[in-house]
């Protein structure tokens, strides 16, 4: 009852209520009247905001009084995800939605009078006894010259050396680490996993004896299909040490070291001699960088010989919508885009569709086919995040809980984003044409669809 409370009990409670008012406030001024959104908030004394009548996409927890200090102070994408990295907040439900949540506080801020009223809230809040770390656990360092050999490698270490069990948790039993396709969309992973590894193989016409280069190889998985049902010579490249390992591994128990080989080299690094039948990149464009795409084409032309076909299936960025002058403000003010930089993908770098092409034709490619496959990479997405939720103490146990958050917000957001057309995935097929202007192609593209067994014998 109040009236036995001692005065210290009642001045901590009076205070908790100021803290829960003030922190309403900034959600007020950020997201208007809690009826008028698409989520739910939790504080830390128990008490709840909802949305009106409708179910609520997610719930967000702030676990403590300083959560939105410590969640937008300074405003930033990179300062809202180590807060949700660190365990400072928390979303209850659909990681996805909140994403998109996140992305719309880069517009809201770009208004400088609410930006004002909010840091001055925000700075009202209690200061915790113990501040949050300063930069959080698994953050990339960038230095050195952006694409530079040697800082390539390191942020390749920096993704894969969370190490292959991390990987083997949630992705398909190949390990192929970019996105499936589902043509009916009801496919388990591993089934669109395979018929991602046929499509591309189609896709290049590949026949038997033929030479393939595979530029970022990942496990070896599509070097190993290639070789297996089409009897190609494949070689395989990759920055990266523990890939390069377990690709070995499993090439040699397949039997198919005779025909496949994997090496840790840097697509600038081929030797000129070295000269293919078809060439393929799958998931790697996404970190060569602006700078360096004319010489990632060159390479792949110069590799190619006269007649070949070059695959690359690669992230794109979506067209800017018109009349999104104060969202791509606000994008650039709220670092869209740091956390993945720092966390997961260092020096990724997305180029719309039609740039890539313009460097491709540039160094004498002639372009012959175009397919998105951009809701495949949001189905891809959903189907890794709930392996990786299933295999969460095994992961945590891994990499850390900091980590495994990083990685869930990841996943979750990255899928919304494929939903709703930020970015895409596309598949460009290109030729490289004899001096008389001959490509190997057939006249139509029936064969890709044509109806016959999955399983082949090498040379069939």
């Amino acid at each position: 009852m109040d009236f036995l409370q001692t005065p210290g009990q009642t001045t901590t409670r009076q205070a908790t209520t100021d803290t829960v008012d003030l922190s309403r406030k900034i959600l007020l001024d950020l997201f208007g009247p809690p009826e008028r959104r698409a989520f739910a908030v939790a504080f830390w004394d128990g008490t709840r905001e909802a949305p009106g009548a409708q179910t609520p996409e997610f719930t967000l927890v702030l676990r403590h009084p300083d959560a939105l200090r410590r969640m937008l102070l300074p405003p930033s994408e990179l300062t809202l995800a180590e807060a949700y990295v660190r365990g400072d907040i928390e979303i209850e439900g659909d990681l996805g939605a909140a994403s998109g949540v996140a992305d719309d506080l880069g517009a809201l801020l770009a208004a400088p009078g609410r930006l004002a009223r909010v840091l001055l809230r925000l700075q009202a809040l209690p200061v915790a006894d113990e501040p949050p770390v300063a930069r959080t656990e698994g953050r990339f360092r960038h230095q050195g010259q952006r694409h530079s050999l040697e800082r390539d490698r390191a942020a390749v270490r920096h993704h894969y050396d969370l190490g292959n069990d991390f990987y083997a948790l949630w992705l398909d039993r190949r390990m192929v680490y970019s996105c499936a396709y589902f043509p009916t969309g009801g496919e388990t992973l591993d089934d669109a996993q395979e018929a991602k590894l046929e499509l591309i193989c189609r896709k290049l016409r590949l026949r038997p004896v033929e030479r393939l280069l595979d530029i970022g190889c990942g496990w070896g998985g599509l070097i190993s299909f290639a070789a297996e049902r089409y009897g190609v010579e494949a070689l395989g490249i990759t920055l990266s040490q523990a890939q390069a390992q377990l690709a070995r591994e499993r090439i040699a128990a397949a039997g198919l070291s005779g025909r496949c080989r994997v090496e840790i080299c840097d697509y600038r690094e081929l030797p000129p001699s070295e000269v293919f039948d078809k060439v393929v990149s799958v998931g790697m464009v996404e970190h060569v960088g602006r700078a360096q795409m004319r010489a990632y084409f060159e390479t792949a032309f110069r590799h190619l010989r006269p007649g070949g076909l070059f695959l690359n299936h690669g992230i794109v960025l979506a067209a800017p919508q018109p009349g999104g002058t104060l969202r791509r403000l606000g994008a650039r003010l709220w670092g869209q885009g740091a956390f993945i930089q720092h966390y997961i993908f260092p020096d990724g770098e997305l180029l719309p569709a039609g740039e890539m092409l313009s460097h491709a034709e540039a160094c004498g490619f002639e372009p012959r086919d175009l397919e998105s496959l951009r809701e495949h990479y949001a189905l891809t997405l959903d189907h890794w995040r709930r392996r990786l939720e299933a295999r969460q103490t095994e992961a945590v146990a891994l990499v850390g809980e900091p980590l495994y958050r990083a990685w869930r917000l990841y996943l979750a957001g990255s899928a919304w984003r494929f939903r709703v057309g930020q970015i895409g995935v596309v598949q460009m097929l290109f030729a490289r044409q004899t001096a008389r202007g001959r490509v190997e192609l057939p006249l139509t593209r029936a064969d890709l669809y044509a109806e016959r067994p999955l399983e082949r014998s090498a040379g069939a």
